[in-house]
């Protein structure tokens, strides 16, 4: 048979277009795959849920596109506890956010999935859901939404795909019903890491903490002070005349018992602010100045959460104060109530009987906040 070039040359083409058209199709497919992904016929008809905010504290802010519902907070304390959020399913948001903790996790570095340990010591969530200038110690994160998707994809922390995640939830028997009564979704192809990071937010912005004896002492005043509490307070705050000013109510202030601010505490000595191991906020401004500087963290049930700071370098209370007490190292922008204190051992201990004062046992035992999966 002669050869026939024009023949070849158009099976040729025609192979090409059907590869073309066969990706096309596949790539149009709805993914991840499922069986029975109708939800219709499950009821949506979510509980809107008030949160019960102290009169002394800030207008809790609920973003517009994320009103919390029963249903919502649920399905978000079981996405908070879940271990199949980590790549091989041994860790959970919660891991590194333990009740009994503080909502910390009790070490100087959390480790992730694969042994690595980070480079900050974990916050607590007490009280997050009001902590508008920014997540994290050095604030990268704006929203508890934008906060709550980067702990899974983070290589030292879940060090999971959300893809691979959202595979497991649409596959699970309980997520897609959770989700459709949570969000309304139709087709359990519709649940996607926005409405997962929803879920996480809203429960977060339940962790209200504000039944501690400080609460009833000096916010309710539901009881005396101790002497040692009220020298404490007066410590603390600077309330008194006749008793110095411990500099502590400056980046702890508030009811909420910290600004939210980002400060450099005169923790480390270095020759210029680009000599800080750790940049802190400055590596996310940009800003030279903000170099070393990190959040201040809340005070609420402060004596659950050591060690303490953003590198975890100071084991108990005591070894804080003493660090205050020395005013620490001067460097370009270290804030400017650092300065020796010349604190007598009494009033370093009443500082210490107030902060201990700041624990709130009812918030680190709420059964709403313990994991769902026990």
């Amino acid at each position: 048979m002669p050869f026939n070039f024009t023949r070849i040359w158009a099976f040729g083409w025609a192979a090409v277009l059907a590869v073309l058209l066969i990706g096309s199709c596949c790539k149009d497919d709805p993914q991840p795959d499922c069986t029975d992904c109708d939800l219709t016929g499950i009821p949506y008809s979510p509980t809107p849920y008030s949160v019960s905010v102290p009169t002394d504290f800030p207008q809790l802010e609920i973003p517009a596109d994320n009103q919390m519902t029963e249903e919502g907070i649920a399905l978000g304390r079981r996405l908070f506890y879940d271990k199949r959020l980590s790549a091989d399913s041994t860790m959970s948001c919660a891991s590194c956010h333990l009740p009994e903790f503080g909502f910390a996790d009790g070490k100087a570095f959390s480790e992730g999935v694969d042994g690595m340990n980070g480079t900050r010591s974990s916050m607590s969530l007490a009280n997050i859901g009001f902590a508008y200038n920014g997540l994290f110690w050095d604030g990268r994160a704006a929203t508890l939404e934008e906060q709550a998707l980067l702990p899974v994809e983070d290589p030292i922390e879940l060090h999971e795909d959300w893809n691979r995640v959202i595979d497991k939830l649409v596959r699970s028997a309980e997520y897609p019903v959770w989700f459709r009564e949570a969000f309304g979704i139709a087709d359990k192809r519709e649940i996607t890491r926005e409405l997962a990071v929803k879920a996480i937010a809203q429960f977060e912005r339940t962790l209200i903490s504000a039944g501690s004896r400080y609460d009833e002492v000096f916010i309710r005043f539901e009881d005396f002070p101790t002497e040692d509490e009220q020298l404490g307070y007066d410590l603390f705050f600077d309330f008194e005349p006749t008793v110095p000013d411990a500099e502590c109510g400056h980046c702890h202030g508030s009811a909420l018992l910290t600004t939210n601010n980002y400060f450099n505490n005169a923790l480390d000595s270095v020759g210029s602010l680009n000599d800080f191991a750790d940049l802190g906020r400055g590596k996310v401004t940009g800003n030279y100045l903000d170099n070393g500087r990190f959040r201040a963290p809340t005070l609420r049930n402060i004596a659950l959460t050591a060690p303490y700071m953003h590198d975890g370098r100071f084991q108990t209370l005591e070894e804080v104060i003493e660090h205050y007490d020395s005013g620490g190292h001067v460097t370009e922008n270290y804030d400017a109530n650092m300065h020796p204190l010349g604190l007598t051992p009494k009033q370093k201990q009443a500082l210490i009987t107030l902060l201990h004062s700041m624990t709130d046992t009812s918030f680190v035992q709420n059964p709403a906040f313990q994991d769902p999966w026990k």
